[in-house]
């Protein structure tokens, strides 16, 4: 052993045939930097932080500058952390205050879809109390304020609410039109999200702190994301995501 801090063998090997020829030496890596190295080579495989079943190839190739930024901010934290990141970054921002911020989803599953987030530290809809209960209610109203603001003129219609199980920490507001018109709505995970009872509407969550002082989100949760795909309009089952896209398009306002 040579180095305690990056540890290996030196093996001397005698060439005998050549007595001229130096005396080589190998290094063997011990089993444990191996182990530290897939880790990093884990790490840096994972993908930018979605929401459930998203891929970050989905719909669109970012270019080489997008992807050395992203690189560079993923190096500060885990992908999870990601809406930190975005949040804090300006050219991501459509609106903010001294309580919130809004900016578009990275992967929209609509047509409009945004994310209300609070500036204070809030890491989940378990995290969330009664003290909680008025900002609660002006992520909701900033939420309604995107709608007219941006969207106004549209026939579309709108749903405000949360994830039941998040992949991304920090508690967020999705503002999503209902016309699921989207390249980055690609799986039945994508569909599932958001039509289904693991899409939680923002007033339950206000009325649940405000009865209780908690949200109580059911066991199970996760099952629902693997359930058939069904319109949301018409309740059609449909077999296929591409089946499903096309079947939307007959309830988009005229």
């Amino acid at each position: 052993m040579v180095n305690e801090l990056y540890p290996y063998i030196v093996e001397f090997e005698e060439e005998a045939e050549s007595p001229g020829l130096e005396t080589h030496r190998k290094r063997k890596r011990s089993g444990n930097n191996d182990s530290i190295e897939r880790g990093a080579a884990q790490e840096a495989d994972s993908h930018t932080g979605l929401e459930p079943g998203s891929d970050p190839g989905q719909c669109s190739v970012p270019s080489k500058k997008e992807k050395d930024a992203s690189t560079k901010k993923e190096s500060l934290g885990h992908w999870s952390q990601g809406l930190k990141i975005s949040m804090q970054d300006p050219k991501m921002q459509v609106y903010k205050d001294e309580q919130v911020v809004v900016i578009k989803d990275k992967y929209p599953k609509a047509r409009h879809h945004w994310l209300v987030l609070p500036w204070a530290s809030i890491s989940s809809l378990k995290a969330v109390t009664r003290e909680h209960l008025e900002l609660l209610k002006h992520m909701h109203t900033v939420g309604e304020k995107m709608i007219t603001d941006f969207a106004g003129s549209s026939k579309l219609r709108f749903r405000l609410g949360y994830h039941a199980i998040p992949s991304m920490s920090h508690v967020h507001l999705h503002v999503i039109s209902q016309d699921f018109d989207s390249p980055c709505l690609k799986n039945k995970k994508h569909w599932n999200s958001f039509n289904t009872e693991y899409f939680i509407e923002s007033q339950a969550v206000i009325e649940m702190v405000q009865t209780t002082g908690r949200v109580s989100v059911r066991d199970g949760m996760p099952e629902l994301l693997k359930l058939p795909l069904r319109c949301h309009e018409c309740q059609q089952l449909l077999p296929s995501i591409p089946q499903l896209k096309e079947h939307l398009r007959r309830h988009w306002p005229k």
